[in-house]
């Protein structure tokens, strides 16, 4: 479904993005592990279009996307979910999860469901600093399952969360795969990637192994973890 191809990108001189390749097949989970400041995020932005590569192709559903416009890609059905949550203060969580779409109270209350969030309590509870940083991912999560995009990336989306909302965060990441989305999930953690179907491991602003989360895993602990390329590259 979407496929990069010897992607690369040069900041201040550093390759940032060095001769990428990666698939993310249809109605899959794949899982992109790698330590701070190995291209995770840089690589999230040239897939949405915020930023192009100096070379090589992005290349969804067949079509070559390398130099379409984040709106364009968002028409394709290609979403990006920051690590940091978008803040509309004011709105209700019923509101914002309507934004722009025509779903029944039922659809609503099934997504917030999905996350872990009873609709009793969570309707009618405004989007503000009253909300945890746990409980503002888990509604934009379910916000970004109510697109139902072809593709989405999460970008640390367990990041900065309390140990309570994770396993919902999971389970909502599990569903958005079982609705038909395929998942790009970048994390540096490894049992974040215990829900993916597949799992690369980046390292220096490329993929460097390839495999089931498990056996990603335990190679991450040995390879990675005191690698000398650690923080050396823009995120």
């Amino acid at each position: 479904m979407l496929e990069m191809r010897n992607l690369k990108l040069t900041l201040n001189g550093k390759p940032v993005i060095d001769g990428l390749n990666l698939e993310v097949k249809e109605g899959k989970i794949h899982g992109l592990l790698g330590v701070n400041g190995t291209g995770k995020t840089t690589l999230a932005s040239l897939i949405m279009g915020i930023s192009y590569p100096d070379e090589g192709n992005i290349i969804f559903e067949g079509q070559d996307i390398t130099q379409c416009t984040i709106s364009q890609r968002a028409k394709m059905g290609i979403t990006l979910a920051w690590q940091e949550p978008a803040r509309f203060e004011g709105l209700s969580i019923k509101e914002y999860l309507n934004l722009n779409r025509d779903l029944s109270l039922s659809e609503i209350e099934n997504y917030l469901w999905m996350v872990g969030l009873p609709p009793t309590e969570y309707l009618n509870r405004a989007i503000d600093v009253s909300l945890s940083g746990g409980e503002r991912k888990r509604v934009e999560l379910a916000s970004v399952m109510a697109i139902k995009p072809k593709v989405v990336i999460l970008d640390e989306p367990d990041s900065g969360i309390d140990v309570v909302s994770l396993p919902h965060i999971m389970n909502g990441i599990t569903e958005m795969s079982k609705q038909g989305s395929a998942v790009l999930l970048i994390t540096h953690s490894e049992e974040a990637v215990s829900v993916a179907d597949e799992v690369s491991v980046m390292c220096a602003g490329k993929v460097i192994n390839t495999g089931l989360p498990e056996e990603m895993c335990q190679w991450f602990k040995s390879n990675c973890q005191t690698c000398n390329h650690i923080g050396t590259l823009e995120v």
